[in-house]
């Protein structure tokens, strides 16, 4: 015969609470320039068998101590383990282009760096979303900058990258109509993010905004499929 069980009452999960919190351990605390050259590995879902290098931009401490590659992607500075994507990439792996070593964690190095970083900038947290961290811009990444009013896009280069205590991270960009010391320095007067002026942005490394800028065909017609709503 069974031992009967005692009593428990019901406990009730909430589960946009539960999603919250996920999210809040995968928020970016501390970001490191990549300045070796390190490169992301990846692969398109129409040529498995050719592999394309893409250089790291900086690698990214989250608050679950895990340490990601991140590389401008799309319309983020994305994780590059979390790249998935039938039509524009796979990810496969970081790449050492000296000694052509092939990895999927990040360097010991980086991890250390951090974590010591993240140790020593223990902001308080409060409620109010803060500025962290400025990043330079290394690499010089331009941004498609996109508005819902109908206004013609725009192709900026980006200054710089902003984190924040949210773990959100936005491009810096100069203010045309403001007079700019040359050259431009992140923490200048004349940059703001990206995010608090337009409605999308899209980020392209720097080969590819002269093509745009030189109104290449090609990448033309490739851009236009690529910004097209439903797209």
């Amino acid at each position: 015969m069974g031992v009967p069980l005692s009593p428990r009452s019901a406990q009730i999960i909430d589960l946009e609470t539960m999603r919250h919190r996920l999210r809040a351990r995968k928020r970016l605390v501390r970001l490191s320039p990549e300045l070796d050259g390190l490169e992301m590995l990846y692969y398109l879902a129409s040529d498995p068998d050719t592999l394309y290098g893409m250089p790291l931009l900086a690698w990214g401490l989250r608050e679950d101590d895990e340490v990601v590659g991140l590389v401008p992607w799309m319309e983020s500075l994305a994780p590059c383990h979390e790249l998935d994507d039938p039509e524009y990439g796979h990810f496969v792996g970081y790449r050492d282009p000296e000694t052509h070593e092939i990895f999927h964690d990040a360097p010991e190095h980086k991890i250390a760096e951090l974590a010591h970083a993240a140790a020593y900038f223990d902001y308080e947290e409060t409620q109010d979303v803060s500025l962290t961290q400025q990043l330079p811009e290394t690499q010089g990444t331009h941004a498609l900058c996109m508005d819902e009013d109908g206004k013609p896009w725009q192709l900026k280069q980006i200054f710089g990258w902003h984190l924040y205590s949210n773990g959100a991270v936005d491009a810096m960009l100069v203010d045309d109509t403001r007079a700019t010391p040359l050259p431009v320095l992140l923490g200048d007067d004349c940059l703001y993010p990206g995010r608090s002026r337009h409605h999308t942005l899209y980020f392209f490394q720097r080969n590819i905004a002269n093509r745009i800028r030189n109104e290449d065909p090609d990448t033309l017609e490739a851009l236009a499929l690529m910004v097209m709503p439903g797209n």
